[in-house]
């Protein structure tokens, strides 16, 4: 995907943001924004790893169902053993009923559990998914928030509004994981350009985080030999949405560095 095409899609999403959140604050809407398109990039990034391990064994999917759900449905006595695995080997776990794509399709017909369902699936995935790895990643994101609707009915209302227009929004572009990464970090300048905090103190502008990235790159005996060819680790202490440890990735490729570490005293940060 081109750079003009990722920046396509940013203005596209940021496009539905300000057109979804009606009198809702900028930030308060950017907690909801983000959050599903967080979600949506766990969602994707499960799926394509569990057709990865099962193979030809991965199913097709058939019947309104996602192949997920049809793996579940014929392999129940290995459900169990099969999630302890996947989340030894990517270190978390989406039930068939909380993925991204079941969710859209309760938010397309308007479905009086989707609510309902947003929230078991949140809770799923901080508590149960590993060892408490998200706890608290969607803490700020409020489903029973007067700003969403002054009862159950039009908050389930509004709330499918919004997941219909981020799935419209995506469905134009490839589902991939960098693009969403790219697209979340659009997200992010934008939201923080328009509120009245000082973005450096959860963001740094891509700009900035690809010069530092090709510095850190560098060879450090002599810069002047351009790139070291390999990192052994590399590691972030103040992390945030992590574009920094990204974009020496990106330098790097895919291969470059060993081990990527961060980490972030403010779990929303993330988020």
């Amino acid at each position: 995907m081109s750079e003009e095409q990722q920046q396509e899609l940013g203005k596209i999403l940021w496009a539905i943001a300000d057109e979804l959140r009606g009198s809702m604050n900028a930030d308060d809407f950017r907690d909801y924004m983000l959050a599903f398109l967080f979600f949506k990039y766990l969602s994707s990034n499960y799926e394509e790893a569990v057709a990865k391990e099962l193979e030809n064994d991965y199913p097709k999917a058939q019947d309104n169902k996602l192949p997920l759900e049809i793996w579940y449905e014929q392999n129940k006595d290995d459900i169990e053993e099969f999630e302890n695995y996947m989340r030894q080997k990517i270190h978390y776990v989406i039930k068939p009923d909380f993925l991204w794509n079941n969710i859209v399709k309760l938010a397309k017909q308007e479905s009086e559990d989707l609510l309902t369902r947003v929230r078991s699936a949140f809770k799923y995935i901080e508590n149960e998914s590993f060892a408490g790895n998200f706890s608290g990643l969607f803490s700020e994101v409020n489903l029973d928030s007067d700003k969403l609707g002054k009862n159950y009915t039009e908050r389930n209302k509004r709330l499918a509004k919004i997941i219909k227009e981020i799935a419209k929004g995506l469905e134009k572009f490839p589902d991939d994981r960098d693009i969403l990464g790219d697209a979340y970090e659009y997200l992010i300048g934008q939201f923080t350009a328009g509120s009245g905090k000082k973005a450096g103190e959860f963001y740094t502008p891509q700009q900035v985080s690809t010069i530092l990235s090709r510095i850190v790159t560098l060879d450090s005996q002599d810069p002047t030999r351009g790139k070291k060819e390999r990192l052994q680790s590399v590691y972030d202490f103040a992390c945030g949405s992590g574009s920094l440890l990204l974009n020496v990735r990106k330098q790097m490729g895919r291969y470059g560095i060993g081990k990527i570490y961060g980490q972030e005293k403010n779990i929303t940060t993330i988020t």
